[in-house]
């Protein structure tokens, strides 16, 4: 009778074993992630339902069939047994294993094995590193305060918990901002130690969906600017939608590095209809590509010759956007927390007072980079007729893109961010988009004995810039003459708290 019962634990182990994957390091919570159905890696395709549980990442036809009959064999052990295995596993691992099967599922919410993970990781005694059994810390607490809660109570409360304490880590590190660009000065840490990345899910119109992890990355002064590419993209005419996303590990580790293996919690940024890759978004081209500019902030490149995906270019600003890569979901974004309007006696208040802080740069490379202060609702940062305030683009100026294969440059397009502060040194309008450089349809006021004149245009629901260039041929420079920002009415009365 005990040979029997050591047989089938010793069963039931070798089971356990080939679930986890390799035993040791690093190894095994990339065995359970691949185990549970984890995705990672361009060019991975998304499904439903039971496919849920194939590997993408790696392992194949013999790994699946395995993983089969391995779960098969599990899901027949009794429920004891299997909640005596589901005790010894993580947060992220009992999250994945409740994705197997809806037997799985409810046990692992059971509130014992739930409120020792909440226990051990909230508990105010730190220095205690003696390690106390499930059944002791349940013992511990009255057993009908566990088991009159409903079945996964205290998982919620984890999960809830783990959130409030990002949230308040997220406010603390974001505290202290920069007083030229009003912005928080340590973004760039923010992103390292949440494990920061971003994601774009390609749907089809099928419904089948595709995930692809960013594969380049470029952090500027006030934005970063995030590169897809590769050579598995699904064909351009099936898509209807991109979705561009945030991706931090489902519970910030603050002890160990984020790995690629780990997953991932996705929060939505922006929609993009990519039915919308017109003539009238075409914003460049060269002799491989085009280049389709989609609000907000999106540049997608397309082979001209297959009329098929080259890469996907994102331009995010700093403003909020660690909050909204973070604190949204995978089908609602970040709501911006409500804005309380600045009152005041001044019959002009909203019209003076302005700090704008413009970049101009592409790859890497910056063409303009400066503060300047101004003031009403048409802002005339620089004038036309005022030699003294025009500035010069430093550099060839041009959009630098590259895939697996080619690169080349744009020449008439840049990245643009821009940054007007009120007079409080608040954010008032900031983007990060693509522009270009294009002839005036009718001729302007500029100095167009110097060379010839060019303009770039942004629009949005907030406001309006307007640039006009002047290209000097002896120099081999673009000049800017004349820099002018048009602020909405209502976001001045909205922000302000006035009736103009």
């Amino acid at each position: 009778m005990a040979t029997g019962r050591g047989r089938i634990l010793q069963q039931h182990w070798l089971g356990l074993q080939t679930l986890r994957g390799p035993s040791r390091g690093g190894g095994a919570a990339r065995g359970r992630a691949r185990a549970f159905g984890c995705r990672k890696g361009p060019g991975v395709k998304l499904s439903a339902g039971s496919a849920a549980l194939r590997c993408h990442a790696g392992g194949g036809q013999h790994w699946e069939s395995s993983f089969s009959c391995c779960s098969g064999f599990l899901d027949g052990m009794p429920s004891e047994i299997l909640l005596k295995i589901f005790s010894y596993l993580d947060a992220v691992s009992l999250l994945c294993t409740g994705c197997v099967s809806r037997r799985f599922y409810h046990l692992a919410n059971d509130n014992f094995i739930w409120i020792g993970i909440y226990s051990t990781a909230f508990s105010p005694a730190r220095s205690n590193w003696k390690f106390n059994s499930v059944e002791k810390i349940a013992m511990s607490m009255s057993f009908l305060s566990v088991q009159d809660k409903e079945a996964g109570y205290w998982k919620k409360e984890y999960i809830t918990k783990q959130i409030a304490s990002v949230k308040a880590a997220l406010a603390d590190i974001l505290k202290p901002v920069n007083p030229y660009t009003g912005l928080p000065v340590k973004t760039k840490e923010a992103l390292r130690i949440f494990g920061l990345g971003w994601a774009i899910i390609l749907k089809e119109k099928g419904g089948k969906e595709y995930i692809m992890e960013h594969v380049d990355l470029s952090i500027n002064d006030t934005s970063v600017t995030v590169i897809w590419y590769g050579k598995k993209w699904p064909c351009l005419a099936s898509l209807s939608t991109l979705d561009l996303c945030g991706m931090t590990p489902v519970f910030t580790d603050w002890y160990k590095t984020p790995t690629k293996h780990r997953l991932r919690w996705h929060s939505l940024i922006a929609k993009y209809n990519l039915s919308h890759l017109t003539i009238s978004t075409m914003i460049g081209c060269d002799r491989l590509i085009r280049i389709f500019c989609l609000h907000p902030g999106l540049l997608v490149g397309v082979w001209k010759k297959e009329e098929e995906l080259a890469f996907v270019m994102a331009n995010l600003h700093f403003h909020h956007l660690v909050e909204r890569s973070t604190l949204g979901s995978a089908t609602i974004p970040y709501e911006l927390p409500p804005h309380s309007p600045f009152l005041d006696d001044s019959p002009e208040y909203g019209l003076h007072g302005y700090q704008l802080h413009v970049d101009l740069h592409s790859g890497g490379v910056f063409y303009l980079c400066g503060n300047i202060e101004n003031g009403h609702v048409k802002l005339i940062v620089i004038h036309l007729k005022n030699n003294r305030e025009h500035l010069p683009l430093i550099g060839k100026v041009g959009l630098s893109w590259k895939t697996d294969i080619f690169d080349g440059c744009i020449k008439s397009c840049s990245m643009m961010d821009v940054t007007l502060l009120d007079e409080h040194g608040k954010p008032f309008w900031c983007f990060s988009s693509p522009v270009c450089l294009r002839s005036p349809a009718t001729p302007s006021d500029s100095s167009s004995f110097l060379g010839q004149t060019y303009n770039v245009d942004y629009v949005d629901a907030e406001g309006r810039v307007h640039v006009e260039l002047v290209w000097i041929r002896e120099t081999e420079e673009y000049l800017i003459v004349n820099l002018v920002l048009y602020l909405s009415i209502a976001k001045i009365n909205h922000w302000f708290g006035t009736e103009y």
